[in-house]
């Protein structure tokens, strides 16, 4: 909630706090940094995870690589997608996030891949 009002430091504050932080921890600030535009942060944020990742983690660290879309967001969002476990790859929000980040990479066939693969389930 604070960080949609741009409150970064007091988000910030209170997650440092947070002695039990959980993926759905994570993955809230990740999203208040994509959503404040803040994706070095978020990325930063990402790399500190040694948590099982959901299929919001995902989403929200592509939203953030597409917004970068720069060496180390291409790096991360590809290594990101090739570990990805099938049963994320049905989430069509997730796959989505991936088709946008791709597009924004400049990876239309991998991206076009993704999109015949989300048609064809149906």
């Amino acid at each position: 909630m604070l960080m949609k009002f741009g409150d970064i430091q007091s988000a910030e504050r209170i997650f440092r706090s947070n002695k039990k932080k959980d993926i759905i921890t994570y993955n809230a600030i990740i999203k208040g940094y994509v959503e404040n535009e803040m994706f070095d942060r978020a990325l930063d944020l990402f790399e500190q995870i040694h948590l099982n990742f959901d299929s919001v983690t995902y989403t929200v660290v592509f939203n953030a690589c597409a917004g970068l879309a720069n060496d180390r967001a291409i790096k991360i969002g590809k290594e990101l997608l090739a570990k990805m476990p099938d049963n994320y790859r049905n989430d069509n929000i997730t796959s989505t996030s991936a088709i946008d980040m791709l597009m924004k990479f400049g990876d239309v066939e991998s991206a076009e891949r993704i999109f015949r693969s989300i048609k064809a389930k149906g």
